[in-house]
């Protein structure tokens, strides 16, 4: 069973949220909050699988709480997805930094919710390809910090090359055929570099990859 809580000022979209999420036999809604402040005592108290936050609110933002949350080791299990009006903004990017597993739009279709939520609760990546394609956008204009990547000599030559996958969009089982491994060893590749690299989930792996300059623009 998947453990969801959900986080947004507007009781209309956790209502819309809440009634889609109840349909389904592997979810479950364990609580609600309306602002930032209640969602981290309630993540707390609960342990959610999945944290649906809305980025713009009243108290603590979408930001500082993902920020609290990723920094709280006792929630480690708590997957964070960032919930969005407007798409890619400066406010999505700067939550993917603060350790953001990913992010919706909210009037992304029914089918895709679900799946994201799914997507979500096992770790894996929920940055979609276009999403990948908007963050390397960014980095075309935007120099790179000269305090990143200090960990990628700890990498493998396998691990940088599933590293730059990732960076690339794949998916697990894309970066497989890629390299003629199985999924189960891709993951374990994924999973060890984040861990070397000190990044929560893939998209901070994205982010890092391209801040770091292991991945250029031109390369995707």
């Amino acid at each position: 069973m998947i453990r969801v809580l959900l986080v947004d000022d507007q009781p209309l979209i956790r209502s819309g949220f809440r009634a889609l999420l109840e349909l389904e036999d592997d979810i479950e809604v364990v609580a609600e909050a309306a602002d930032g402040s209640e969602g981290l005592e309630l993540a707390k108290e609960h342990l959610p699988d999945v944290m649906l936050v809305d980025i713009q609110m009243p108290v603590t933002n979408g930001i500082e709480v993902t920020r609290r949350i990723a920094a709280d080791r006792t929630l480690a299990g708590v997957h964070v997805v960032i919930l969005t009006n407007y798409g890619l903004d400066e406010y999505v990017f700067d939550a993917l930094r603060a350790g953001a597993a990913g992010f919706l739009v909210k009037d992304i279709v029914p089918d895709d919710f679900l799946h994201a939520v799914r997507v979500a609760a096992r770790g894996d990546a929920l940055l979609a390809p276009s999403i990948t394609r908007k963050l390397i956008n960014r980095y075309v204009t935007q120099p790179l910090p000269t305090d990143i990547g200090a960990g990628l000599e700890k990498l493998t030559s396998r691990e940088r090359e599933v590293v730059v996958l990732v960076a690339r969009g794949l998916s697990n089982d894309e970066i497989a055929g890629h390299l003629v491994i199985s999924p189960l060893t891709a993951k374990t590749h994924i999973n060890r570099a984040m861990a070397k690299l000190h990044t929560r989930d893939r998209a901070q792996l994205v982010v890092l990859a391209y801040e770091s300059g292991l991945v250029a623009p031109r390369d995707s």
